[in-house]
């Protein structure tokens, strides 16, 4: 590994050195390049981005931050919506079949992330492996990956990171806008649409928004058609509003209603076959057992211009309902979780170099059980937290700094938690080819109700789990150096992380039994992770584009023995390469037309939760992706775009690291243990947008 991290590396800074050496580029007059490396530019000199205190440029953001634009997330193809992220290096997915999906940040998921939609940070289950991100893909337009500690301005839980996630913009004064979608892949038979329609009438804005997809079986070529793994999605959101010179207020809604059946894995004794029961395999049909999930929000979002600055406010409600089912009319398991979130922060303008930053934040949280079966009690929570930051620009430097205290008080046991976290960075703009980025955090996460007071049979994860109520807050300490390179002909970026966590909590086993199931206890040590992010395109002429991405995390609890060493859920290191010619700009009839060729390569991974045989090595593997794209074109106005993107071209059968279904049953005919993930799929997407002038109504 270490040999081809250093084989990459010195590939990025030949590169990089060669393109310093072309003296064409001193005199290239950059404001008429069209060329995606100058969009690069624009994207660090223009793009703003809101994961750190207040609106800031990513050129001058310390924090590592990643952006996601509207058009990756078109063009991705993936059966959820954090797959349609997890190409990001530093970001992948915990999977539990083509439906069910949660993010990993630098090798940490679960409640050590925070996802923010709506303006709110999301409350459903974090905590559980087996369920996925209640969120509309089709509803988010960008997406911001803010990488490490960010317990700043988020508090507890964001220990890993933030994903941030932006709905559809506004339409301009005097605008109707929207659009109409729908895609189907070929693998899983999965069919969706998704309907829009949003306008701007004098300072009131409106919109809303419908979508619906459904999934069979998916298959493989080991395993065929997988039972268990088809899985339905419908989603409402609607936003009315007003735009005025003194600011905004907002009312949003939304619901999300999935119903995901439940990959069991079981084989038959003699054939090794999967246990189909009487459910056919392309059935758009739930099988049992499944599940019902139901998210339900409501947010009032506001902001105030101030004679200096802005006041911004913003309050929401939700409710999450987790449903499982073992036979279609017995509800074992009914967890609903009630969340109300607050936000009230000042920022002030830029005054003689200085910005500032200040606000309090929190949540109240009841849960109840409401089924036959319990895994945690229930529980009420109070969370708040204030902070401040303070941001200084001297010339081609940034500056930023800012402290954070927490309080939580939860009713089990009675037990209150306190922290105080901060972060210090800085950036330094050496000349419009090269960016140093320096930033040092300190995170914060208080123990979850599952590690604290867990008892009983966690069927997700086939083990009976017991809470740990003398758990204390885990505490890291994270450290980042980033570099960043752009050319006419190349830009590059490289990022190195350390992050030391006191306290991690984990789950070891206890030699007990209880209910037929292996007995787990929640306890914690202490962790390091660290790990490097690569990348460089090269794009010698304008329309061709030959990018790479490399990155990999070693995850460690120390003073542990070889069997409990590294942390489950480690990521594989990988490594990403993409082809990409763009046939035609301003075309007639077709425009923006690309065709592309990738590569995906997963290195082995060796570095696992061995005791217990909770995980098993994974070997490496590589996938073949294809894909085309274009605008069509009609009388000068856009009226479609049309996407069509193959993955796992060559129909490879391969596990994922990550992927919960790699511990099924073992196939006594092969030999092989758990399924499989998903063979060659073919993606077709349509997307016809429209726009109404007011006055042509």
């Amino acid at each position: 590994m270490k040999k081809r991290l250093l084989v990459a590396s010195v590939a990025t800074c030949l590169a990089m050195w060669a393109s310093a050496q072309n003296p064409q580029h001193e005199g290239d007059n950059h404001k008429n390049d069209t060329s995606d490396v100058f969009y690069r530019h624009l994207e660090l000199n223009e793009v703003v981005v809101t994961g750190v205190a207040g609106d800031t440029k990513l050129k001058n953001s310390t924090a590592p931050i990643a952006t996601i634009s509207t058009h990756e997330l078109r063009t991705a193809a993936a059966t959820n919506f954090v797959g349609a992220l997890a190409r990001q290096p530093g970001l992948d997915q915990i999977t539990t079949g083509s439906g069910i999906a949660k993010p990993i940040i630098r090798g940490l998921g679960f409640n050590r992330i925070v996802v923010m939609n709506d303006g709110v940070r999301q409350e459903g289950q974090q905590w559980g492996d087996e369920h996925g991100l209640e969120v509309d893909d089709k509803s988010v337009h960008t997406a911001e990956v803010l990488k490490g500690p960010a317990s700043l301005m988020y508090g507890s839980d964001a220990m890993a990171g933030v994903l941030i996630l932006h709905g559809t913009p506004a339409p301009v004064e005097g605008e109707i806008r929207g659009a109409v979608s729908g895609e189907y892949q070929t693998n899983n038979g999965l069919a969706g649409y998704s309907a829009n329609i949003g306008g701007n009438q004098n300072g009131f804005v409106w919109d809303g928004r419908v979508s619906q997809k459904w999934a069979h079986q998916y298959r493989n070529r080991y395993d065929g058609y997988v039972p268990g793994s088809q899985f339905r999605e419908r989603n409402g959101h609607l936003r009315l509003g007003l735009n005025k010179s003194w600011g905004h207020s907002h009312l949003i809604g939304s619901i999300f209603h999935q119903t995901p059946s439940i990959v069991e894995g079981e084989r038959d004794s003699v054939t090794g076959e999967l246990l189909r029961g009487d459910v056919a395999e392309k059935t758009y049909h739930k099988a049992t057992p499944f599940q019902q999930v139901r998210h339900y929000k409501a947010v009032w979002d506001n902001s105030v211009n101030l004679p200096h600055g802005w006041l911004k406010a913003v309050v929401g409600y939700q409710q999450n309902r987790r449903q499982e089912y073992e036979e279609a009319d017995e509800c074992e398991l009914d967890f609903r979780l009630q969340t109300i979130t607050y936000d009230v922060r000042y920022l002030s303008p830029e005054m003689s170099g200085w910005k500032l930053a200040a606000g309090a934040n929190g949540m109240r949280q009841q849960s109840e059980n409401l089924g036959e079966e319990t895994l945690i009690p229930a529980y009420k929570l109070f969370d708040i937290g204030t902070y401040a930051t303070a941001t200084r620009s001297l010339r081609n430097w940034t500056l930023n700094g800012g402290v954070r205290y927490d309080h939580r008080h939860l009713d089990f046991h009675s037990r209150n938690f306190g922290s105080l976290s901060g972060s210090l960075g800085a950036v330094w703009n050496v000349n419009k080819h090269w960016n140093v980025r320096l930033n040092a955090a300190r995170g914060y996460r208080a123990p979850n109700m599952s590690e604290l007071g867990s008892d009983g049979v966690h069927e997700g994860t086939l083990r009976y789990e017991l809470g740990n109520a003398a758990l204390k807050p885990e505490h890291s300490v994270q450290g980042d150096l980033g570099v960043d390179f752009m050319s006419r002909y190349v830009s590059a970026q490289a990022a190195l992380f350390v992050n030391r966590i006191d306290g991690y909590i984990f789950a070891e086993r206890l030699n007990e039994i209880r209910q037929g199931m292996r007995t787990y206890r929640y306890t914690q040590g202490d962790a390091r992770l660290m790990g490097a992010e690569l990348g460089v395109d090269i794009h010698p002429i304008h329309s061709l584009h030959f990018s790479n991405t490399f990155s990999f995390v070693s995850a460690r609890q120390l003073h542990q023995p070889a069997l409990t060493r590294y942390l489950p859920f480690t990521p594989a290191p990988r490594w990403t390469s993409e082809l990409k010619y763009e046939l035609t700009h301003d075309g007639r009839t077709l425009n923006n037309t690309y065709i592309a060729a990738g590569l995906k390569q997963y290195f082995a991974q060796h570095h696992y939760y061995k005791a217990d045989d909770t995980e098993t090595s994974t070997p490496a593997y590589m996938l073949l992706n294809v894909s085309a794209g274009t605008d069509l074109r009609l009388r000068g106005r856009k009226v479609a775009e049309l996407y069509v993107v193959a993955d796992n071209l060559l129909d490879k059968a391969y596990q994922s690291h990550l992927s919960r279904l790699k511990y099924g049953d073992v196939n006594v005919a092969t030999g092989r243990q758990g399924v499989y993930d998903m063979g060659r799929n073919v993606t077709f997407k349509l997307i016809i947008p429209f726009t109404v002038k007011a006055a042509e109504i």
